[in-house]
């Protein structure tokens, strides 16, 4: 994804603010290939433009954002979604990210703040606005004695994951960020990368927030998030 410009859709129904959004994106090196108004549009423009990642707010007319992220994802594994919204609400949050979100920021975010967030989100990462990934660890925890679909072993993670992987996947439940594993292992931001894919590959899963919520389950983040986890700003 790297050698080619990431494809970006963008979906708000507020036209200023959506133009504002495209053309910080095209200024910033991504294609955008689409943009919708409402989600009715999102999902039917979707399967032609083919983005790696849709910017998407949440309050739009029918269907919501929440449904739309599940109705792509859906669609395709393997796109990422960065919710871009007005609200911080917990709920909201927490909806978006049940959904498949893989990024939530708050529209006071700045420009900077978005074209690196949605570089991240495209690179497999997960960014929310500083204060949010707390509130999403601590909900993964509270629901991880829940009934859960996804294949796990039976004592910690499978067996065919390397002492390495299952060493980024503990720090990938704490909430930390590529950037922050990196540095935390003294390894390139890309070898970190490689090892989450390689995992969510053996563990077929698509994306970090499957990721994390399963190593939540299986008791590999210890309980406590480290301070600034998955917060870092540009």
């Amino acid at each position: 994804m790297s050698e080619t410009p990431i494809r970006v859709m963008v979906v708000d129904d507020h036209p200023m603010w959506r133009d504002a959004v495209e053309r910080d994106l095209q200024g910033a090196g991504f294609e955008v290939v689409g943009v919708a108004s409402t989600g009715a549009e999102a999902l039917a423009r979707f399967p032609a433009c083919r983005p790696h990642v849709v910017v998407l707010d949440l309050q739009i007319p029918p269907p919501t954002g929440v449904e739309v992220t599940a109705q792509v994802l859906r669609q395709d594994p393997s796109a990422r979604v960065l919710i871009l919204s007005a609200s911080g609400e917990q709920q909201d949050v927490l909806d978006a990210v049940k959904a498949g979100a893989t990024g939530y920021l708050v529209k006071s975010a700045s420009r900077t703040e978005l074209i690196d967030a949605v570089r991240r989100v495209a690179g497999g990462d997960t960014v929310y606005t500083p204060g949010l990934a707390g509130l999403v660890l601590g909900e993964f925890r509270r629901i991880k004695d829940e009934p859960d679909p996804t294949p796990r072993g039976p004592d910690g993670p499978p067996s065919e994951l390397t002492d390495r992987e299952t060493e980024v996947l503990k720090m990938v439940a704490k909430g930390m960020s590529y950037k922050q594993i990196a540095e935390r292992l003294v390894l390139s931001h890309r070898t970190v990368q490689n090892h989450v894919q390689n995992t969510l590959r053996k563990l077929q899963m698509h994306n970090r927030v499957e990721l994390t919520r399963y190593a939540i389950a299986q008791g590999l983040d210890d309980g406590e998030q480290p301070a600034g986890a998955g917060e870092d700003r540009p």
